[in-house]
């Protein structure tokens, strides 16, 4: 299990890991990625106590929303094993990581989520980002896009290939972790399952959105230029493949 936290967040970042261990499925390892050395060095209260009960506290470069993952998927590889990420302003429920468990035992080769929304694209050309929905199937796709808020897990062969594209999310998407985690799955054929028919939004850890890269990634407009960035016209043939077969 591995996520990060940043700035004001790192006062209520104890909330979303004492949730995920009142799982009735509790991870090996729990991995809080920082970019303080301060905050390492001298943790907050709550997170020391938490320190104690296992949790993992570790310094690293800051890489933005990316820091979820990558120093994990960096630090070995070939990968054996699928990480669970989380966010850092969710309570998490009791069955979260249990259900992604379940769903991955049946689709190994899928990334899991809780929530994804389904990318339109049209006319050889991928719809703006306010026009993808969310799902309301099981089905693993190449359109599906899964949204690190309630919790992907990521199959040990996608760990693998997002060690081997280093960070060249720094430059093609460096805010948005879950469109560059698409298109890394993409590229590598691995499809987005929603583990429910139902998508879901966890609640969220009260006073936690003070920050945030919805104004920039959404309201702004920042998502599309990423997509701009990334996606080929090959990638976008694999997509409206994809989004026919659902249609026939």
């Amino acid at each position: 299990m591995s996520l990060t936290s940043y700035g004001n967040r790192l006062a209520t970042v104890h909330l979303a890991v004492e949730s995920i261990g009142r799982g009735s499925v509790r991870p090996r390892r729990v991995i809080l990625w920082v970019e303080d050395p301060e905050v390492v060095a001298a943790p907050p209260a709550e997170l020391s106590r938490l320190q104690e009960r296992g949790l993992e506290l570790r310094l690293t470069n800051g890489y933005g929303p990316h820091t979820k993952y990558y120093p994990y998927a960096s630090s070995q590889g070939p990968h054996v094993d699928p990480l669970v990420t989380a966010d850092d302003d969710i309570i998490y429920p009791r069955n979260w990581l249990k259900a992604l468990l379940v769903s991955y035992a049946g689709n190994p080769h899928a990334v899991t989520c809780h929530w994804a929304n389904r990318i339109t694209v049209q006319d050889g050309r991928i719809g703006d980002y306010s026009s993808w929905k969310p799902i309301h199937t099981t089905e693993p796709r190449s359109d599906h896009l899964a949204l690190g808020v309630s919790g992907v897990l990521y199959p040990p062969q996608m760990l693998t290939r997002l060690a081997e594209e280093g960070t060249a999310f720094i430059e093609k998407s460096p805010t948005a972790d879950d469109i560059w985690l698409h298109w890394v799955a993409l590229q590598n054929r691995v499809p987005i399952r929603q583990v429910a028919s139902v998508p879901r939004h966890f609640p969220l850890v009260p006073g936690s959105q003070s920050s945030s890269l919805l104004s920039s990634n959404v309201l702004l407009g920042r998502n599309n230029e990423w997509v701009s960035r990334l996606y080929s016209r090959e990638d976008v043939r694999v997509m409206e493949g994809a989004s026919k077969e659902r249609a026939t």
